[in-house]
């Protein structure tokens, strides 16, 4: 009891100065954006937030903290989480397919590496300066076993906000590090990785409470497991009740040519096009029923290269296979699109088209074009395109051989509410196509691929994703990568997969668990206008 006491009381002393505060947080950001790099010690991520968490709810329970150091404790707390994130943008140098200069380069590198997280940080602080406030309240105070949840539906509200302007890029989900473990992120059926996030902060949080709150530590750790058995055990379930649900079973193959951004533009059209027909006509020896291809496999305008398109449908044709093909398009007033373009075994092709919703910032197009080209020219030099594309503007469904599929193109995987369309609107199976040559062979690669992995239990669908050098894959709708083509080797993939109908919880009811943590937070806030609710309270 003495030595238990000792180091409560110790750390408390510790967590109280400045710098003790400041390793705890840096600690808690990033071993915890470790385990969305490394998944294979994702179940660490339950316990990573602690350090920080100790600190934020110290904050929380002073009556004398100030906002603006909470909000910059906040910021270091974010900073060291997304550095880590990011760390990836250093495999893009020297960016030699864009042409410009190392310097440039360098730039580029340094703003991505490390401008991100100061964008994502700038924001992040203010879950910090809210959960302080909160905590001042007199419900809270009276409480102080609310913090948890507080903290975490402020983090699900802030994960949710990256999903709303081009820059706040929802890259680092917390789910992310659950991604190899299905029964963790089987619950994301219910209410999306929201949900996961949820739980995680949670039970990190109770566990910080307990430490800090003596009286109140049995309570903690008996939520914090509680919340943990929960999710994985819900999620076991739910997992397990869905591979019972019968389902129409057709074949698939997703075409991996191993040919990088660089390499599109250095070797000839016709080379391009012969790699990706070989393996394609491999593939077709199986007999599949669809065929895709990655993300602008073919680097051409679909009306203004006659050849070329003539080309791809013969091959379709000669397959008796409909082929699912990456490239842009152009409308009636010359706007560009990076679409998927389908061409079918009777020759007929461009009538089913989907077109990139959610482009790349500074890839496919510039925002902001003058600001940043006065302030930072390199960023502007990125793009391989002198136009900027444009975005599709619906979900684009694809009917083939009576299935629908719901396709996606790279950066649309990421964002939660066009999965929600694309199902609502009827899709059966995910089809994403992406370009992640860019990553190299490096964690964002994986990272995106996770994505993918909750895109497909969230809508509970089988996801076909074809990327042109990998992470090409075959995902369940539990998550799993059944079958997968590493990093810069080509390829295909042949495999079964089921054609389903059902539609989640989630995506039916879509982002509610947003609004419900707002209104969460809104309580101790409420309840403390109410005079009758005080005595309660």
């Amino acid at each position: 009891m003495v030595s238990e006491g000792f180091f409560v009381d110790s750390l408390k002393k510790f967590a109280g100065g400045r710098a003790g505060r400041l390793l705890l947080l840096f600690l808690g950001g990033a071993l915890t954006g470790l385990t969305l790099i490394f998944n294979e010690v994702g179940l660490f991520e339950w316990l990573m937030l602690v350090p920080a968490a100790y600190v934020l709810v110290d904050l929380a329970r002073r009556q004398d903290t100030k906002l603006k150091s909470s909000y910059g404790y906040g910021f270091v707390f974010f900073m060291s989480f997304y550095l880590v994130i990011y760390h990836w943008f250093i495999y893009l140098y020297p960016l030699e397919f864009t042409g410009m200069s190392r310097i440039s380069a360098a730039i580029v590198v340094l703003t991505g590496s490390v401008g991100m997280p100061l964008l994502q940080s700038l924001c992040g602080g203010l879950v910090f300066v809210m959960t302080v406030l909160l905590g001042r309240t007199r419900m809270v105070r009276k409480h102080p076993t609310m913090i948890p949840f507080l903290a975490a539906s402020l983090w699900v509200i802030f994960e949710w906000s990256q999903t709303q302007y081009w820059s706040g890029v929802p890259w680092g989900r917390l789910a992310i590090g659950q991604c190899n473990m299905p029964a963790m992120i089987g619950t994301a059926s219910l209410l999306g990785s929201y949900l996961i996030t949820f739980f995680l902060v949670a039970v990190n949080f109770s566990l910080a409470t307990a430490l800090y709150e003596k009286p109140k530590a049995g309570l903690c750790i008996s939520l914090a497991v509680g919340m943990f058995v929960f999710n994985a055990g819900m999620g076991g379930l739910l997992n397990y009740l869905d591979a019972k649900k019968p389902e129409e079973i057709i074949t698939a193959a997703v075409i991996q040519p191993n040919i990088g951004s660089a390499d599109k533009w250095d070797i000839e059209l016709s080379e391009i096009v012969d790699i990706c027909e070989s393996y394609t006509l491999e593939a077709a020896v199986s007999n599949p029923d669809l065929i895709i291809w990655p993300e602008t496999a073919v680097p051409v305008v679909l009306q203004t290269s006659p050849n070329t398109t003539r080309r791809l449908s013969e091959m379709s044709v000669e397959c008796g296979i409909p082929v699912l093909v990456g490239m842009f398009t152009e409308d009636e007033k010359g706007r560009d699109y990076n679409s998927l373009v389908l061409f079918e075994p009777d020759g007929s092709y461009g009538e089913q088209v989907y077109s990139k919703r959610r482009l790349v910032p500074f890839a496919e197009f510039i925002p902001w074009r003058s600001f940043f080209t006065f302030l930072i020219p390199p960023l502007t030099e990125i793009a391989m395109l002198e136009e900027d594309v444009y975005p599709g503007r619906d979900s684009g469904l694809i009917e083939s051989g009576g299935v629908v599929l719901g396709p996606f193109i790279c950066f649309d995987s990421i964002y939660e509410s066009l999965t929600i369309e694309t199902l609502r609107d009827g899709a059966q199976i995910l089809v994403l196509s992406t370009n992640d040559s860019w990553f190299y062979d490096s964690a964002a690669g994986r990272m995106h691929l996770s994505q993918a992995k909750l895109r497909a239990v969230e809508s509970r669908r089988w996801v076909l994703r074809a990327a042109n050098t990998g992470i090409s894959a075959v995902i369940t709708p539990s998550g799993q990568a059944t079958q997968i083509l590493r990093p810069l080797v080509g390829g295909y993939i042949v495999a079964q997969v089921g054609v389903r109908d059902n539609m989640t919880l989630y995506m039916r009811v879509g982002n509610i668990i947003v609004a419900a943590a707002a209104l969460f937070c809104l309580l101790p806030l409420f309840a403390g206008l109410c005079p009758r609710s005080r005595n309660f309270f």
